[in-house]
């Protein structure tokens, strides 16, 4: 026999029926979450005093001031330097103001090649710089004149000194590299030496 219904059974409304899925319907919706929040470092910012102190150094022109190669006893030097060949190379580094941050440094460097037979030729040559410097401070300036700006310099003269020697008909002189700290140093040494001594006597 068919069971009867109790009256206070109610029928399932739809809603409360467990719903099929074929996994073509939207995926269930998940409970809200709170959004994860991830500390980040940020660099300090730069003060105006600490971008105030940043050095700046740029080259704004090189050139060649003054040149001179003499060959007095060409063509017969050509053939050979002769007996006890020297060789005497001489460098100095001279700076000056120009304008408001700007300096020229110059780099003056002489040659002389002699032998038993005499001069077999002479070089004398002033390669120049001009440079912008900011921010450097006070005591440091004559540091980076006397010995940042030349060592910039320096391969610029090299070569122009290479290809001079070459185009006199002679091998190109290679310098070695110049340590213009040590020299710096050397003569600085040198004139707190000389004031000392001037102000004993």
């Amino acid at each position: 026999m068919a069971r009867k219904k109790a009256k206070d059974e109610q029928p399932r409304k739809k809603e409360d029926r467990p719903r099929k899925s074929n996994g073509d319907g939207p995926p269930p919706k998940e409970a809200p979450t709170a959004p994860t929040r991830i500390a980040v470092a940020e660099p300090p910012m730069p003060t105006p005093a600490r971008a105030a102190t940043q050095a700046q150094l740029t080259v704004l022109a090189q050139y060649i001031k003054d040149l001179s190669f003499e060959s007095p006893q060409a063509p017969q030097s050509l053939q050979g330097p002769g007996q006890n060949p020297q060789l005497k190379v001489s460098v100095n580094v001279n700076a000056a103001a120009r304008a408001e941050e700007a300096y020229e440094v110059a780099l003056s460097i002489e040659v002389h090649a002699r032998s038993d037979s005499g001069v077999i030729y002479n070089v004398e040559m002033i390669y120049g710089g001009l440079f912008r410097l900011r921010g450097v401070p006070q005591n440091m300036l004559q540091p980076v004149l006397f010995v940042d700006c030349p060592t910039i310099l320096f391969p610029f003269m090299r070569r122009v000194l290479a290809d001079v020697t070459r185009d006199g008909g002679f091998p190109p002189l290679m310098l070695d590299p110049i340590d213009f700290g040590r020299l710096y140093t050397q003569n600085l040494a040198k004139a707190q030496g000389g004031s000392e001594a001037h102000t004993k006597n």
